[in-house]
């Protein structure tokens, strides 16, 4: 059995409906998805209706799969992160960092990003060893640079975790996160506190694939990164911009899914609060 963590509000069910999907058709193990949701000040839950059509999709693959959907209004909201409500991140970022206090969540869990798309088995690394670390990933594309140590590399992108929550609600590893984002601003709060505060386990690119898809990718995660040429700029290109995917990261593995729900229902229902996020 395989639990993933997704985090969010309506706005991000299309890209946990691909990322689920990629990982369903990918895995041929029991998985366990477990939704993470709130609704706070602008930002509306994900609702049932959405979970009940994924929990339906990924059932047509296995039917022992399943989506628990977790409304966290109260735990966050009872402890809002003050300090970094107005970052240009979402605080639906730091949502994850509440998992400690939700009693359905199991002691391992692979938290993973809705822009992260799946094309191998994770089952090597679900699997890993991590009794003696409170969370495992990959160094950051640009952390080294910017905010951890250029020869170590050891500052860990948070788009894709494995998280021990045994040892972390042990630790109180989460809680003294959320202290952290609440009284500090922080550019990256979530994952910045994480990197500054856990015992971390340093895991191969290819579990969470920041650059271009190779032969040995895991994981590919669909993050901002920079281009120099012809003028410095940032560029953030998502798996359901089909034609910037196409067109600007020659990228065509995920055709079947994204194609799948662009004809499915789903995102029609915005009345259900199941909403088309372009």
């Amino acid at each position: 059995m395989v639990n993933i963590l997704f985090c969010g509000d309506n706005k991000v069910c299309e890209g946990i409906y691909l990322s689920a999907l990629s990982i369903c058709k990918n895995n041929y193990a029991e998985i366990n998805f477990y939704i993470m949701t709130a609704n706070i000040k602008n930002h509306i839950a994900i609702n049932k209706d959405f979970s009940c059509a994924l929990q339906k999709r990924i059932q047509q693959i296995n039917p022992k799969n399943k989506v628990i959907l977790i409304d966290a209004t109260d735990v966050f909201g009872a402890y809002l992160p003050t300090a970094n409500m107005q970052t240009r991140f979402t605080p639906f970022c730091m949502l994850r960092l509440f998992a400690d206090m939700i009693p359905q969540i199991p002691d391992k869990i692979l938290y993973i990003d809705t822009d992260v798309m799946c094309l191998k088995s994770i089952s090597e690394l679900y699997n890993m060893n991590i009794e003696n670390c409170e969370i495992a990933g990959v160094p950051d594309r640009y952390g080294k640079w910017f905010f951890g140590n250029i020869l170590t590399h050891n500052y860990l992108n948070s788009g894709v975790l494995l998280l021990n929550m045994k040892n972390i609600r042990k630790s109180h590893l989460f809680a003294k996160c959320r202290l952290m984002c609440r009284n500090k601003k922080m550019f990256m709060p979530d994952q910045s506190a994480l990197n500054k505060l856990a015992i971390k386990k340093k895991l191969p690119t290819k579990y969470n694939e920041q650059k271009k898809i190779n032969k040995n990718t895991i994981l590919k995660h669909f993050t901002t990164y920079f281009k120099f040429f012809p003028f410095f700029r940032s560029v953030t290109i998502k798996p359901w911009n089909v034609d910037e995917l196409h067109n600007e990261l020659k990228i065509f593995e995920f055709d079947d899914i994204i194609y799948e729900y662009q004809r499915s229902n789903i995102n029609e229902k915005s009345d259900t609060n199941i909403l088309h996020n372009r």
